[in-house]
């Protein structure tokens, strides 16, 4: 969790990471937004916390999840299509618990929430607001490649009745959804919230430049999209450290023509702007 804070940062050490913080800070206000954060395939809550950290010191309360069926903490299981039930589910019962056990006086307006995803997570997102993806058409039948992904049982698993859609999510970003589940527009009909919608040029880790398009023309309702020329799929992970990069140069190593810290300090203000019109947060002082 981020969270508005009156206490001067310092750096927190997180295995390779060094963010900035204060460990169980007093949060500073009540009846704040909310921002849910859903990272990618094998991914983990630290993906995207640049993001977090702007959205934070706007004034916004932001909680970050590990998927438990594909973070990079659960290898038996972060291969397995079953994620893409149990994510919507995640998040769900993420908000539930944030609004009941731990509200602690107050801290969360349960009528500003948003939702941030990333490649799965953004299919996440999709889902969060209505969105039915066609599952067969997708990865039919559960042989070959499919086979060691499909343990779960049958196609009759992966009905869109299992899928969970939360109303109280009230404007969704996602960059680089996975979405050849969502074919047609018919797929999307029921999403009625504001979306941003962000894609890469090159695309990469399966998710096609012309697929992201297809949701960008098939979205109704208050929607925006925005390209990144020159950029990967993983531009959208928050700058690595210089020994991640060493250990991940896939993830982390763009195309010399683009600049990733420079991108995500213009992709976070972004964020946050549209996440300040549409859940009616001011500009702080």
């Amino acid at each position: 969790m981020w969270s508005p804070c009156a206490t001067a940062a310092k750096d927190i050490k997180l295995g390779s990471s060094v963010i900035p913080g204060v460990r169980d800070c007093s949060i500073a206000g009540q009846n704040l937004p909310l921002i849910v954060v859903s990272h990618g395939f094998g991914g983990s809550y630290l993906g995207h916390r640049d993001t977090a950290e702007t959205l934070a010191d706007a004034g916004f309360i932001v909680v970050a999840i590990n998927h438990p069926d594909d973070a990079y903490t659960n290898e038996a299981r972060f291969r397995d299509y079953w994620a893409l039930i149990s994510r919507p589910s995640d998040v769900r019962r993420l908000i539930d618990f944030l609004l009941g056990p731990a509200s602690g006086p107050a801290r969360i307006d349960p009528n500003r929430i948003g939702f941030f995803g990333f490649s799965r997570g953004g299919y996440t997102g999709l889902v969060l607001g209505g969105g039915q993806p066609n599952f067969c058409a997708w990865f039919s039948p559960c042989t070959g490649s499919n086979a060691e992904r499909c343990t779960h049982g049958s196609l009759d698993v992966w009905s869109i009745h299992s899928l969970v859609h939360d109303t109280r999510v009230k404007a969704i970003v996602i960059a680089d959804p996975l979405s050849k589940m969502f074919p047609t527009s018919d797929s999307l009909r029921l999403i009625s919230v504001p979306v941003q919608l962000w894609g890469s040029q090159f695309g990469g880790d399966g998710v096609f430049p012309e697929d992201v398009a297809t949701i960008a023309r098939s979205l109704p309702g208050k929607s925006e999209f925005h390209i990144v020329p020159r950029a990967a799929h993983f531009a959208f992970i928050r700058p690595c450290p210089d020994e991640l990069k060493k250990s991940r140069p896939n993830i982390c190593v763009d195309d010399a023509s683009f600049d990733r810290v420079a991108f995500h300090r213009d992709f976070n203000q972004r964020v946050l702007a549209f996440f300040r019109q549409q859940l009616g947060v001011g500009e702080r002082p």
